[in-house]
């Protein structure tokens, strides 16, 4: 377990408050200097933390401020134990496991302490820190002076005196804790900074650790062979919702956001050093940015489509790639059920006169959607969806897919795409950006349609030919057309934008907004950082859209080796004799392939030796390889 003899601070370190200051929240209650009083002692406390105030002037001038009984700190002492800082909380097997290497060092108060102490396994004469006095009725009347933590310079000379056994490692946040190895008294400080970073304490210490798994990551302890989250970086393009950056921050993971889409070499060059990339629609990854990612572990899509991302580059590199297929599917639907009936009431026309002053209530060209012909082609989620509340509307549904779908309510499945276009009198496009369904609707097929019948693509810019389009409107063989995404995209909003259906009679253009409400990106947010997570933190590759899906649980009481490789034989067998070799005792192991890749999960017992990670990183046709603790 551990070599080192470890001193832990309390305060913003082991727990994630500072004492003082929710003894004064607790105290001032009803009070109407309770904000004045506050803001003084949280004052005081940065001073003696950054190192500007003697510790031990800060600790009586607070105390001094305030009205403390025996009764506030015991309410305190109840509940301190929700007030754990969480990775320290996720970490009890290490206290616990090391109890003996241990030391609790602290300015703050026994009472406080104890149960903290307790429940890491810290045994009480290895606690060591203030005692408060009181007076007769129970009021707070200081600290005892004969004791050396109630000073300035306390820490170093208790450490020293103590005789601990070396090397002894110094973890806090305070200019108090810096000390310890400024005098001599510890052989390194790691500046803690979960719950605060004092710049003045970071710019002094050995290292800075953000948790207790960075700690642990630093020292070579239990938890080694996972990386510190903190030091994972999440890139966010494209103005992802805060849902997801607040979710991702809240794991533990570093995340930067940048507004706008990345071009290629842009991307390039930000993509080093980079764990997880998400994006929406504009911005593309190719080979070229794949190659250059020397960290990447996961893309997600924050949108339905990954057309814009090269999926079997992706697979060769390792690399998951996670959409949310299903989030803004109401979204989309809703807006198609809106344009259809705007395009049926020749509304876009009516309105255009009315805002060039002409007054034309004739009732010619509008017509109800109650009893008209819906074609969906594309029966997916949205399609599907589609066509329910479309049926709730009165109309008649048809459908046509490519692959087998089960038709919902009354709708009927057609034989091909020509047999749909003939009997529609609104055709609305739902199929993905694959490559083969570019033009899906040319000249061809808008001769096949009623006459008059009206287009709706809500889905990818590329399946339309809009020349033909453009022209089919001007015949009049199509009647009117909604259409949401186009084969060129300006990139940004300050980009200009051009296309032959622009000025043409009832056509509704829309930028590229299906998905593009409130409720439809905050819920993709939470879907796709969800599905980054359990990837990350258990190697999940539910909905993963290039790789095996596999479901698992957390990993308990075991290693877990995450091993995805090409889908070629002897692998598996390599992989296990390589564990067998290294003396590791496997717990449980699932495999599952496709057609170009395989995905090896093993849960191992947890001690070996470190060395055989390099072993199993040679197993030949490993893409990514990947230790979880």
């Amino acid at each position: 377990m551990a070599d080192a003899t470890y001193v832990f601070d309390f305060d913003s370190t082991l727990v994630r408050v500072e004492t003082l200051e929710v003894l004064a929240d607790i105290a001032l209650e009803g009070s109407p200097d309770a904000a004045a009083v506050r803001a003084e002692i949280a004052r005081l406390t940065d001073q003696a933390m950054a190192g500007e105030l003697p510790f031990g002037e800060a600790l009586r001038r607070r105390l001094a401020l305030l009205p403390l009984t025996r009764a506030h700190v015991q309410t305190l002492a109840d509940r301190i134990l929700d007030e754990g800082t969480p990775s320290v909380r996720k970490n009890l097997a290490f206290f616990r496991g090391a109890a003996d290497h241990i030391v609790i060092l602290s300015g703050g108060f026994r009472e406080i302490i104890a149960p903290i102490a307790e429940r890491l396994g810290v045994a009480p004469e290895r606690v060591l820190c203030n005692d408060l006095t009181y007076d007769a009725d129970g009021r707070v009347t200081g600290v005892d002076d004969a004791n050396p933590l109630s000073h300035a310079g306390g820490k170093p000379q208790v450490i020293k005196a103590l005789g601990l056994p070396s090397p002894v490692v110094m973890v806090g946040d305070g200019w108090t804790d810096a000390e310890v190895k400024q005098a001599g008294a510890a052989d390194r400080f790691y500046a803690y900074t979960e719950i605060v970073r004092r710049p003045t304490v970071v710019a002094v210490a050995d290292a800075e650790v953000a948790s207790m798994d960075e700690l642990l990551h630093a020292e070579g302890l239990t938890g080694r062979w996972s990386y510190p989250r903190s030091r994972m970086r999440i890139l966010l393009l494209e103005t992802i919702h805060p849902a997801a950056v607040a979710r991702l921050e809240d794991a533990g993971y570093t995340v930067e956001t940048v507004k706008g889409a990345l071009g290629e070499d842009e991307l390039i060059a930000r993509i080093k050093g980079v764990h997880v990339l998400g994006i929406r629609s504009k911005t593309q990854v190719t080979e070229r940015v794949l190659a250059a990612a020397d960290r990447l572990m996961a893309v997600a899509a924050f949108c339905i489509g990954t057309n814009q991302i090269d999926l079997a580059a992706a697979s060769d590199h390792g690399v998951a790639v996670f959409n949310a297929p299903y989030s803004n599917t109401r979204s989309v639907v809703e807006l198609a059920v809106g344009v259809m009936i705007t395009l049926m009431r020749d509304v876009p026309d009516k309105s255009a006169a009315m805002h060039r002053g002409e007054w034309n209530k004739s009732a010619t060209g509008s017509r109800e959607l109650r009893g008209k012909t819906l074609g969906i082609v594309g029966y997916g989620a949205i399609g599907s969806q589609l066509s329910v509340l479309a049926e709730g509307l009165g109309m008649r549904v048809i459908f046509h897919d490519l692959t087998e779908r089960l038709a919902l309510g009354n709708a009927r499945r057609m034989p091909s795409l020509d047999a749909l276009l003939a009997e529609s009198d609104v055709v609305s496009l739902h199929v993905d950006g694959r490559a083969d369904n570019a033009d899906v609707m040319g000249a061809a097929q808008f001769a096949k349609m009623k006459p008059g019948a009206l287009l709706l693509n809500l889905s990818r810019g590329h399946i339309v030919d809009v020349g033909a389009l453009a022209q089919a409107l001007g015949s009049g063989r199509v009647g009117g057309a909604a259409v949401d995404v186009f084969p060129e995209e300006p990139a940004t909003n300050a980009d200009p934008f051009d296309s032959p259906l622009r000025g043409l009679k009832n056509v509704i253009l829309t930028p590229h907004i299906g998905g593009s409400t409130e409720e439809a990106q905050e819920a993709i947010g939470e879907f796709a950082a969800e599905r980054l997570l359990a990837y990350l933190n258990r190697g999940d590759t539910t909905f993963c859209v290039n790789l095996p899906n596999v479901q698992l649980a957390e990993v308990s009481g075991a290693h877990r080796i995450l091993h995805i490789h090409r889908n070629q034989p002897g692998v598996l067998a390599e992989l296990n004799r390589a564990v067998a070799e290294a003396g590791l005792n496997i717990l449980g192991q699932h495999l599952k392939t496709d057609e170009r890749t395989g995905y090896v999960i093993t849960d191992v017992d947890r001690d070996y030796d470190p060395d055989a990670v390099q072993t199993l990183r040679g197993v030949a046709g490993t893409l990514r390889f990947r230790m979880l603790y």
